[in-house]
């Protein structure tokens, strides 16, 4: 699927490697929240260090506007990441500079260097040549992988490769594979099921899976969008009125694989406290607001689940922080749970619903990069992968 070098593909001995990790994970009180994303980049650095590499890792956290601001510093991951390798971790203050040069001229093979925060320069996201320039200056070879920030053409993952011999980690590989094939070669019937706030999101998605799914489930508030397309009032519930058309045409090309909740949990505030009914989807009364799929819902979308040879599911079906509010998204993950078919979950919210029901375990694959996998089922190529040297 993916016609790139691959990491085993280059000569690593002796070599300086400048890794593109995802390390964007939540902080608080300097104290990494979740470490999924570290860990999913383990099997790359370790590979590196087996095969006689210095490595030194390149990643972005947080929003920081291209300024240096310490609360968005890589350096408690650092400190994180050195409890889980055997090889020394050292931190450089900056990712450019003479400092930094200094610092990895004298990293030896089987050493680790994590730079700082990317993103402290506006050049990152300007992919600035200069910029892309120093961080090759730092290292031998190049290896992309972080599939979360895959579909973004910055510095640290599409200029660098211009200066340098590249190839992709273990984990966009996996992510690429799974994701492509999924896509491409799925095995029938292939079940997407969509949620999350907003239709405008994901129009490309929904035309790119027409021509591709058997049935596209669609909940959370973009189904309120859809509901209201269907001429039904939906009184206080999210809907996007200048995507009411778009969802229209959807709904008329979509030949019957577009599939509406049939029943949903409304509320009379958007709380956590707010009093709830299920009503059967229809014109919503007013001063209420839809806030989650219902049980029949669960029961239709979960038959299709246990049909499909595969299934790919980004975004929740409803407001699943509110407890009151979040069955009709762990029905939905227990569904997708016992699926015997390949089962694939990308997107931040969705990913946390299924850890949150303790049943990732039992999914095929999940995603690290929310965006990243919307734009690869939109039918989108990646700028972080495109820019990798071919076979």
């Amino acid at each position: 699927m993916l016609n790139k070098k691959m990491l085993t593909d280059l000569d690593l001995q002796g070599k300086k490697v400048l890794v593109r990790v995802d390390f964007n994970v939540p902080l608080k009180d300097g104290v990494v929240q979740d470490d999924t994303r570290i860990l999913a980049a383990l099997p790359t650095i370790n590979y590196l260090l087996n095969n006689g590499a210095a490595v030194i890792l390149a990643s972005h956290l947080g929003r920081p506007k291209g300024k240096v601001n310490l609360e968005y510093s890589l350096k408690p991951v650092a400190v994180y990441l050195a409890k889980l390798l055997v090889a020394p971790v050292r931190f450089a203050d900056d990712c450019r500079g003479s400092e930094t040069k200094e610092a990895a001229k004298t990293l030896q093979p089987g050493e680790v260097m994590v730079l700082e925060n990317t993103r402290f320069y506006e050049g990152e996201e300007k992919n600035d040549p200069e910029m892309a320039k120093d961080l090759a200056e730092l290292a031998d070879l190049y290896v992309n992988d972080a599939f979360g920030t895959a579909h973004r053409a910055h510095a640290s993952t599409a200029g660098v490769t211009d200066y340098l011999p590249s190839a992709a980690g273990f984990l966009l590989e996996k992510e690429i594979n799974y994701l492509g094939n999924a896509i491409n070669d799925p095995k029938h019937p292939f079940v997407a099921i969509l949620g999350g706030a907003k239709i405008s999101d994901k129009i490309g998605v929904i035309e790119n899976l027409l021509s591709k799914a058997d049935k596209i489930l669609i909940g959370g508030g973009m189904a309120n969008t859809f509901l209201a397309a269907k001429g039904y009032v939906m009184a206080d519930s999210l809907v996007e009125a200048e995507s009411l058309e778009t969802a229209k045409e959807l709904l008329a090309k979509s030949d019957g694989k577009l599939l509406l909740p049939v029943d949903v949990v409304i509320a009379d505030a958007f709380d956590a406290e707010a009093k709830a009914q299920t009503i059967a989807a229809g014109d919503v009364p007013e001063g209420w607001r839809v806030l989650d799929i219902g049980p029949e819902t669960v029961k239709a979308f979960g038959a299709e689940i246990a049909k499909a040879g595969t299934v790919v599911w980004n975004g929740p079906m409803g407001v699943f922080e509110f407890p009151r509010f979040a069955e009709g998204t762990f029905g939905i993950a227990r569904a997708v749970a016992e699926c015997e078919g390949v089962t694939i979950i990308g997107g931040g919210d969705s990913v946390a619903a299924i850890n949150q029901s303790g049943l990732a375990e039992k999914i095929t694959h999940i995603s690290t990069g929310g965006g990243a996998s919307l734009e690869m089922l939109e039918g989108i190529e990646l700028p972080g992968v495109a820019a990798l040297d071919d076979k």
